[in-house]
């Protein structure tokens, strides 16, 4: 089974993966090369050897996976929950969702890999520059021009999405980003904070087509729908046993940002408890996820929950590492790239500092996505635009991270801190491709979270 790829495109991530992860893999890609033109067999038989590789003895980094080896390896579980009263709160939330569609649709048409993996000669954010460069547009103040004389370079937007385009946009258009917000708030609303990962396999099986997922997500749907089958849809006892399976057979892509991604409801549900929102993103993300793809999503939530209630942006960065274990590769990523930003004020060479740092990781990583969305928020310093323009003209997942940055600084500032010039364009409207829900109203969805939120503190 492949899935996302074919099998001779997994074994190549696993090699990367497994290399990222500290193993030894001595002969391996030489192996790898002398069955350029062998059968599925001879493939799974490799990438089975690569999993049987052992550790290598000097990978400094200590990473596990279960929620209170995690707790234990982390420094803010203690973290008390804080509270708002209805009418801030509901403000907060409505920034919430507005803050993250504006951020969506702004990094939408760069999510191509012009801008997520650069070019020969030019990084992503170089291009990113080029293309509002060669539009007047730069720097960044709206919305993605359709058109730029850096076309005459070479570079083009993602054409599939016209709608998210400056001279287009009026509302936020369907994208995986808006539609695991939408997924999370109708597992609260279901569920309140008693599901587990078994939960998530059923909703996504329920809610979303195979062409809806990728990477990451395409292996959990297929390896859950395998378990599921052989339970006839009932959950088996052993289920945690076989969540390892799920989330891992022919999954490469196990660290990369699917996860992250998919957290923000979670935040906005346990919004002032960052424990809490890291809990359950931490069940959310072991579906399909494992070490770094977990902890990215804890990180993220745990920063929105906080933004809810926190003094300023230095905070809610502290409130998201607290709940990442200090000696795994993602604390000491975020660390750097939040030292660098508060070293480096040129927005340009900060980034130019972080595409250095992680020059060969997947553009969809969580690492290096993680690290600009910290970045993005210390160099923004309460500021919404300078924070998501500066997440989106980092390149790397552009979508994603303008969402991520947009998500935190709406729930931090309300919809009144977010400029006209950003959600006026949007109409208060997402779609999301869910079924029941296109299309919905950002206040609506403020309105729900507000009310799960008030579930969640009388239970």
């Amino acid at each position: 089974m492949a899935g996302w790829e074919t099998l001779r495109g997994l074994v190549r991530e696993e090699l990367r993966q497994r290399q990222e992860e500290g193993y030894d893999l001595t002969g391996m890609e030489a192996a790898f090369a002398a069955l350029e033109h062998a059968g599925d067999a001879a493939l799974n038989a490799l990438y089975d050897a690569i999993l049987h590789r052992p550790k290598r003895p000097d990978f400094p980094y200590v990473e596990p996976n279960g929620l209170e080896e995690i707790r234990r390896e982390s420094s803010g579980w203690d973290i008390a929950p804080r509270t708002l009263g209805d009418a801030e709160l509901l403000d907060k939330l409505h920034g919430a969702w507005v803050g993250r569609a504006a951020g969506c649709a702004l990094g939408k048409p760069v999510e191509t890999g012009y801008y997520m993996e650069g070019t020969e000669d030019a990084e992503g954010w170089r291009n990113v520059k080029a293309w509002f460069q060669g539009a007047d547009a730069y720097p960044i103040r709206g919305y993605t021009p359709e058109h730029s004389r850096a076309e005459a370079q070479g570079l083009d937007l993602a054409r599939y999405c016209v709608r998210s385009m400056r001279e287009h946009i009026a509302y936020m258009e369907s994208d995986d980003d808006i539609r695991y917000s939408v997924l999370g708030l109708l597992m609260m609303e279901r569920h309140g904070a008693a599901w587990d990962s078994w939960d998530v396999g059923r909703l996504w099986h329920e809610k979303l087509s195979y062409g809806q997922v990728c990477t990451a997500e395409t292996q959990a749907y297929l390896n859950f729908a395998q378990v599921k089958s052989h339970m006839h849809g009932e959950k088996p006892e052993d289920f945690r046993e076989k969540l390892d399976w799920v989330r891992t057979y022919r999954n490469p892509y196990r660290e990369w940002i699917g996860a992250q991604i998919r957290v923000d409801a979670y935040g906005y549900c346990a919004a002032g408890d960052p424990a809490l929102a890291a809990r359950l993103a931490w069940e959310d993300a072991s579906f399909s996820h494992v070490k770094n793809g977990i902890y990215g999503a804890m990180f993220c939530a745990a920063m929105i929950a906080a933004a809810f209630t926190a003094g300023d942006v230095e905070e809610i960065l502290e409130a998201g590492l607290a709940q990442v274990p200090t000696r795994s590769r993602l604390y000491e990523d975020i660390r750097f790239a939040a030292g660098l930003a508060r070293r480096e004020k040129d927005p340009e060479a900060l980034l130019q500092g972080l595409w250095d740092r992680f020059r060969g990781m997947s553009g969809v990583h969580t690492n290096n996505n993680a690290a600009l969305c910290a970045a993005a928020l210390l160099h923004g310093a309460g500021d919404y635009e300078k924070a998501i323009t500066t997440a989106v003209l980092g390149g790397w997942d552009t979508d994603c991270n303008g969402a991520t940055v947009g998500s935190v600084m709406g729930a931090f500032l309300g919809r009144g801190g977010i400029p006209e010039t950003w959600a006026a364009p949007l109409h208060d409207t997402i779609y999301a491709d869910v079924p029941g829900f296109d299309p919905a109203a950002m206040t609506d969805c403020a309105r729900r979270c507000l009310a799960v939120r008030r579930t969640l503190e009388k239970a």
